[in-house]
């Protein structure tokens, strides 16, 4: 049988990265011999990487069929009747064969809700073609991500039960799963029998060979201009990994270090923030190197050795669906500085992980930013995204943290600002702000401390990780939550209520950042 893997893209990536691990595994413990493995993308996938995949699953033969309309919408010139056309003859093509000799449907994505025509269009027709289809949800549209609500009312999505007809489709042919528990749980409460908890693999690789860690030393050493510590942020250049973050905590607690992020731009969404994040490490001299893999790895050293080659490793995403950097710094024995994020820090803990330097948040004192101008962008841009929202929406809405203090300065989160006011506080000399924010958090003085010692401490790799995250284990999950092994009786359709509970929990105040209201914060 074919096993068919539709994906809107294969840029770098933690999708690609959950596909090229997962894959081989797949195939190889799969009850039905995949005679072929098909990626049904948007855009064709870099030669070396696909060179590289092709190698890793053997003599399993690999086809690339490049269909336009799955892309982005926002990225692409076809709207209206003309997508809708060329999305049925795309996804015909390429399920045809599969029709003929058997096929399995694995979608990456789809709740991210950047293409709802290719989601509403494979899965009925999964649904009618009787064809088993995993939705694998790796992000969700309504987890900070109201600005794309425009693009799906333009597309013909105006009203929110059929977005989640869409994207959480109830069909008995289709399995909805999460790369967290958390997630997980809401999707098994509507999707009985059809859903699962498929957290992402992890290959621990043996470590760089002392040849390959000098040359990534020697590199590093050439981007920075010279001997200094290096700090690692291995990510994409987004605003939800909270770059301002790390670049705070790097210059209180190793002064002298580099911080270095490995990813660039992947969409237009997210230039603005590089450029205002670039222009301000200039004009301010900073240590900061931004995507020095950018998009393409090529002969440069791989992220593994740099991982090696870094003195620590950090991690201040606002939000993520699995953590993979935790589980690499782990890997590599580097020190770890990150954000307990409430969706993934339970799941770690549960793999066996402990990352000694783990923080809620970090808390600024006001006078390093204009109060009142935040307030009053705050207001504007809080207004403003909930402009793209429908009404049911709007009602789940919490109040944002600074908004909810009041009129009167007081401390604050820094992931809770405008990135307007980040750089206002990245702008004072790093001894002011320590000097003001250290009272404020504890736990920062202990860290201190041992980074000037070269002593952070390194979570260790766990024996109990490798049963939850080897390739067997994930082959194992995923079989486990095909819809054709798990069929339950049909019940009123259960796409709008399973949006509707994760609408009222990722719209509390917990989950609201400034920095992902807009492109321009």
């Amino acid at each position: 049988m074919q096993l068919i893997i539709v994906h809107h893209h294969l840029r770098p990536g933690g999708v690609r990265r959950v596909i090229e691990l997962a894959t081989p595994h797949l195939v190889a413990h799969f009850p039905v011999r995949i005679g072929e493995v098909v990626l049904g993308t948007g855009e064709a996938p870099e030669p070396a990487w696909l060179k590289a995949f092709r190698g890793r699953l053997g003599g399993t033969p690999v086809r690339v069929q490049v269909q336009p309309a799955f892309g982005y919408v926002s990225e692409m010139s076809l709207r209206g009747d003309r997508l809708e056309r060329r999305m049925q003859e795309a996804i015909m093509e390429l399920t045809q064969r599969g029709l003929r000799e058997g096929c399995l449907v694995w979608a990456h994505n789809l709740g991210l809700g950047r293409n709802l025509v290719l989601s509403r269009r494979l899965t009925w027709a999964c649904d009618v073609w009787g064809i088993p289809m995993v939705a694998h949800h790796h992000d969700w549209w309504f987890e900070n991500r109201w600005q794309h609500f425009g693009a799906m009312r333009d597309a013909g999505f105006l009203r929110l039960n059929g977005v989640a007809r869409a994207v959480l489709a109830d069909s008995a042919c289709i399995s909805h799963v999460a790369i967290n528990r958390a997630d997980a749980a809401v999707l098994a409460r509507h999707f009985p029998g059809r859903a699962g908890w498929l957290p992402n693999p992890v290959e621990r690789l043996a470590p760089p060979s002392a040849a390959r860690m000098k040359a990534a030393r020697g590199w590093l050493r050439e981007q920075v201009g010279g001997e200094a510590p290096v700090w690692l942020l291995p990510c994409r250049l987004l605003r939800r990994k909270n770059i301002a973050e790390a670049v705070l905590l790097t210059r209180w607690l190793r002064p002298e270090a580099w911080l270095v992020t490995t990813g660039g731009v992947s969409s237009a969404d997210e230039q603005p923030y590089a450029e205002a994040l670039a222009g301000a490490a200039q004009a301010g001299a900073w240590r900061l190197r931004l995507g020095l893999l950018g998009e393409d790895e090529g002969s440069k050293p791989t992220v593994a050795e740099l991982l090696a080659a870094s003195e620590a490793v950090l991690l201040t995403s606002l939000q993520e669906g699995f953590g993979l950097p935790c589980l690499e710094a782990a890997a590599a024995g580097r020190p770890l500085i990150a954000r307990r994020l409430p969706n993934i820090a339970p799941d770690l803990a549960g793999f066996g992980f402990r990352f000694p330097q783990g923080y809620r948040e970090v808390r600024v004192d006001p006078s390093l930013f204009d109060w009142q101008a935040e307030r009053q962008r705050q207001w504007r841009q809080f207004a403003a995204w909930k402009g793209h929202m429908p009404r049911a929406a709007v009602r789940e809405v919490g109040t944002p943290a600074l908004l909810a203090l009041g009129s009167g300065p007081a401390p604050v989160p820094f992931s809770r600002l405008t990135l307007a006011a980040q750089l206002e506080v990245l702008a004072k000399p790093p001894a002011h702000s320590w000097a003001r924010c250290a009272p404020l958090n504890p736990f920062l003085a202990r860290w201190r401390k041992r980074a000037a010692a070269g002593a952070l401490e390194a979570g260790p790799w766990p024996g109990t990780a490798s049963r939850w995250l080897n390739g067997r284990a994930y082959a194992r999950r995923f079989l486990e939550a095909l819809p054709s092994l798990r069929r339950s009786p049909r019940r009123p359709d259960a796409s709008l209520p399973a949006q509707t509970e994760f609408l009222r929990r990722k719209l509390r105040a917990d989950h609201l950042y400034p920095l992902l209201w807009h492109s321009r914060t």
